[in-house]
């Protein structure tokens, strides 16, 4: 675990990193974890089909009229903006869920990088010395994200990058605050914006490769597209872990 001084200052000093490189260490570590990410990405399918299935049964799922008299624009913008601020509940919990799931799924493929066997735990974030903070950075996230759309495509395309990196903030520094989860995670973000954006969409193509096969292999490879801002955080912080007896009277020049 970083203290937000030493994050900020690996973020700073950040090196440059590799388009190519991002996209070969995502596909080799995806080949050896697919089926970690698989089972993430089905947790986190069926809880946001619970969410989606409870709101829709009493009545506060989005609504979808939008083409019933044709196309116009005023009524596009009007259905736009009304149901990006009426799906906000709904909202909250699946990025939640999506921060807890993908955090854990980060966790995982760290473990499998470092060897170490600490078990696959997809529940691992949900402990509660941790879920209270889980829902914080979703209310957070939602909060963003939802008045990123209500200014339309480019400030959304904009911040889908540093919100991409709440979840491997999170993951391994449950011990930061959520102000500073979020300043981090828009930091990196923006040090790396082209690059992660770069990446994330190259591998999201390659992950909807999986549509060819029945639909259905579109839940085992759409994890690729998760590991992209993986490897970015590994190369500019790094996974390097320091024993706490070790630290003792190191202060805070202790360097991971």
């Amino acid at each position: 675990m970083n203290s937000f001084p030493q994050l900020e200052e690996k973020i700073n000093n950040a090196k440059s990193l590799d388009f190519g490189d991002v996209i070969s260490a995502s596909i080799d570590l995806f080949k050896q974890v697919w089926l970690k990410g698989f089972l993430a990405i089905l947790f986190l399918m069926v809880g946001g089909f619970v969410i989606a299935f409870t709101f829709s049964l009493i009545g506060l799922a989005p609504e979808n009229y939008l083409f019933e008299n044709g196309f116009e624009m005023e009524s596009f913008l009007t259905f736009y903006s009304a149901n990006a601020l009426y799906s906000v509940p709904q909202s909250i919990l699946a990025s939640t869920l999506t921060i807890a799931f993908l955090s854990a799924f980060y966790r995982i493929c760290k473990n499998h990088v470092l060897g170490k066997d600490e078990g696959d735990d997809y529940f691992y974030f949900f402990k509660k010395e941790y879920f209270s903070k889980v829902f914080m950075l979703g209310l957070i996230y939602t909060g963003i994200s939802t008045l990123a759309q209500l200014l339309f495509f480019i400030p959304y395309i904009y911040v889908l990058v540093p919100l991409s990196y709440f979840s491997i903030i999170f993951a391994n520094n449950p011990n930061l605050t959520e102000g500073e989860i979020v300043k981090a995670s828009f930091k990196l973000g923006n040090k790396k914006w082209l690059l992660t954006f770069g990446a994330m969409f190259v591998t999201g193509i390659l992950a909807m490769l999986g549509i060819l096969a029945c639909v259905v292999g579109l839940f085992f490879t759409i994890s690729l597209a998760y590991l992209p801002v993986f490897f970015i955080y590994k190369e500019v912080v790094g996974f390097e872990e320091i024993n706490e007896i070790d630290q003792i009277g190191m202060g805070d020049e202790s360097n991971y």
